[in-house]
């Protein structure tokens, strides 16, 4: 009789467990994104360009035609086997074959794919038209974030690199999944005019990336050493988000992509913005800093590339090495750290970072070989990167 109270009593513990669980995912209920994932979404994204739109009505076209084919010829066979059972003293037909059946089982079908083929080439075939573009971007995949460099048109020579938000990967870290953009929020996003054909070209750095924005109708891969290409036209402004769809290590969750489609006024304005601040920028590799400026450059350099794997304090996380005490990091030979910088280390796991410019890399250099409890009083300059990069 005693074990039906702890029974009891299990029962309503489990019963806490659920509720509590339950209560937790309430308060972190969130809503739709416009432009990204919506709650319980089951259909397709809304598409934003033509040929999202087209792909939609043939993804609808398809899955009717084949359920009207699955209900036909399964309600043919199950009445045929059922209002001719034996049991009712049918006897099996004796014939061997049939040419007229089997004209019409050749023809029917063969006319059926032409007519779902027909308008799914004609998709295909726009899809990867990327004859003149208007404006031609370079989505270069790096692990784990995307760096977007303008080679043609309206913001020729602008690049930056898009990397997740710092406030969602501390989110993440302390298994809080809030806010409707969740790991969807980055620091630079991809910016576009509105109505103009966007030239994507996809290659990446390390691994295997996929660049893919499902309101778009977009979805490439980013193969190293390759080079590959799509497009698209938004036809309204807005954000709209993706994310990498090609599993390339531990951070492939933490590897967003988000578009801000713009006015081509306001896609004017941001274009002159940013060349000003590029401009402003543009450090001279032959000017000579003082620790304490390189220092501070590089604190910030690190807090932005860095301190997601090894944690803003140097201590690193299991399988990261820490830079705090590191060997690497404290040895005299300052060219084994640079070139860990410039080549990545580990089989990829610790990635190359040669899109930084020469002086923030010194900068970070200078950084973490004076900060925490490591206290060399080394200084890199960016000479130094510049001429290691030869």
């Amino acid at each position: 009789m005693k074990s039906i109270p702890n029974k009891l009593a299990s029962l309503l513990g489990r019963a806490g467990i659920w509720t509590a669980a339950w209560v937790t995912t309430a308060a972190h209920a969130v809503n739709d994104l416009p432009g990204g994932p919506a709650v319980n979404q089951l259909n397709l994204h809304p598409p934003v360009t033509k040929i999202a739109e087209e792909q939609q009505w043939l993804h609808w076209m398809m899955l009717i035609l084949c359920t009207v084919i699955f209900i036909a010829v399964f309600a043919v066979m199950f009445y045929s086997i059922w209002k001719h059972r034996k049991s009712l003293g049918h006897k099996p037909a004796s014939f061997h074959e049939s040419v007229t059946v089997e004209i019409i089982w050749t023809i029917v079908p063969f006319i059926i794919v032409i007519l779902m083929a027909l308008p799914a080439t004609k998709v295909l075939v726009a899809q990867k038209d990327t004859t003149n573009a208007d404006v031609t971007i370079k989505a270069t995949g790096y692990q784990w974030k995307w760096g977007y460099d303008y080679l043609k048109g309206e913001g020729e020579g602008i690049g930056f690199v898009s990397t997740l938000d710092a406030s969602q990967r501390a989110l993440s870290d302390a298994g809080k999944p809030e806010g409707d953009n969740y790991l969807l929020k980055v620091d630079n996003p991809l910016v576009v005019p509105v109505g103009k054909k966007v030239r994507i070209i996809t290659t990446a750095n390390d691994v295997i990336h996929a660049f893919m924005v499902p309101a778009f109708g977009i979805k490439q891969d980013a193969i190293p050493g390759f080079v590959r290409d799509t497009w698209f036209r938004a036809d309204k402004t807005g954000d709209f988000y993706g994310q990498c769809a090609e599993l390339c290590g531990k951070e492939h969750a933490y590897m967003p992509i988000h578009v801000k489609v713009l006015s081509a006024q306001d896609y004017t304005a941001w274009v002159e913005g940013e060349k000003k601040k590029l401009a402003a920028k543009a450090d001279d590799p032959n000017k000579v800093w003082t620790q304490a400026d390189l220092v501070a450059r590089g604190e910030k350099v690190y807090a932005a590339n860095c301190a997601a794997c090894h944690q803003a304090n140097g201590k690193g996380a299991g399988p990261i090495k820490a830079l705090d005490g590191s060997p690497v990091v404290l040895d005299a030979d300052k060219a084994k750290q640079i070139a860990i910088l410039l080549n990545g280390a580990a089989g990829g796991a610790m990635p190359a970072w040669k899109q930084l410019s020469d002086t923030e890399i010194a900068a970070v250099v200078t950084f973490t070989k004076n900060n925490w409890s490591n206290k060399t009083g080394q200084i890199v300059q960016p000479a130094e990167i510049k001429a290691a990069r030869k």
